[in-house]
C-alpha cells in the first residue's frame, strides 16, 4: 500500500480547467459589461447630439470609461492564462491554485459587470439632461438658426455656463465612483492571482 502525502490529492489532471474557467469568465463578463456601458451611453450621447451638438465630443467621457472595462478584464485573463500549466506525468497545477484563478476571474468579471451597467445608466440619462439643460429644453435647430443671441440672453428658460458645469462635475463624480467598483475588482483579482500552491511543495 502506497504511502498518502498531503497535498497530492489536490492535484489532479482536471485543475487547469477551472483556471482556464476563470479567465474566460472573466474575459467575457468583462467585455459585456463594457459593450452594455457603452451601448448604454452611446444612445445618450446620440440622444443628446440632437439639441446639443456642440457638446457630443465633451459628453463621450462615459464611452471611454466603459470601454476601459474591457482592459481590466484582459489584464486578469492574461495573468491567470500564464500562470496556468499543463498537465502531465507530473501534475504541478494544483486545485489551490484553479480555484484562486476561478475566483479572481469572477471577482474581476462581474465587478466589470456591474460597473458596465452603472456607467450606462448614469451615461445615458446624464447626457441626456446635460443638453436639455444646456440649450434650454429646446431643439438645437430653433436655439441657433431661428432665434437671434440678443433674443437668447433675454430667456427666462436660457441656462448658464455655469449651470451647465455644476451638472457636468455632478456627472463626471458619478462616473468615477461607478468605475471604481470595476477597479475595486481588479486589485482584489490581482491579489487571489498571487496565491498559488505548487504540486510536491
Amino acid at each position: 500500500m502506497s504511502e498518502i502525502k498531503a497535498g497530492y490529492d489536490g492535484c489532479v489532471s482536471w485543475a487547469p480547467a477551472l483556471g482556464y474557467a476563470g479567465a474566460a469568465s472573466c474575459m467575457i463578463l468583462a467585455n459585456f459589461g463594457s459593450a452594455w456601458g457603452t451601448w448604454k451611453a452611446g444612445l445618450g450621447v446620440c440622444g443628446m447630439g440632437i439639441q446639443s451638438p456642440q457638446l457630443v465630443m465633451k459628453n463621450i467621457v462615459p464611452i471611454v470609461m466603459a470601454g476601459v472595462l474591457g482592459i481590466y478584464g484582459l489584464i486578469v485573463a492574461v495573468i491567470i492564462t500564464q500562470s496556468i500549466s499543463p498537465p502531465g506525468e507530473t501534475n504541478t497545477y494544483s486545485l489551490f491554485n484553479g480555484y484562486a484563478h476561478l475566483a479572481a476571474g469572477l471577482c474581476c468579471g462581474l465587478s466589470c459587470l456591474a460597473a458596465g451597467g452603472t456607467i450606462g445608466a448614469i451615461g445615458d440619462v446624464g447626457v441626456r439632461c446635460l443638453g436639455v439643460k444646456a440649450t434650454s429644453a429646446q431643439r438645437s435647430w430653433i436655439t441657433h438658426g431661428l432665434k437671434h443671441e440678443e433674443e437668447m440672453s433675454d430667456s427666462k428658460v436660457a441656462m448658464t455656463a455655469d449651470d451647465v458645469n455644476k451638472l457636468y462635475v455632478g456627472l463626471l463624480i458619478m462616473l468615477i465612483f461607478s468605475e471604481a467598483l470595476a477597479l475595486y475588482g481588479l486589485i482584489v483579482a490581482l491579489i487571489l492571482s498571487q496565491h498559488s500552491f505548487k504540486c510536491g511543495e
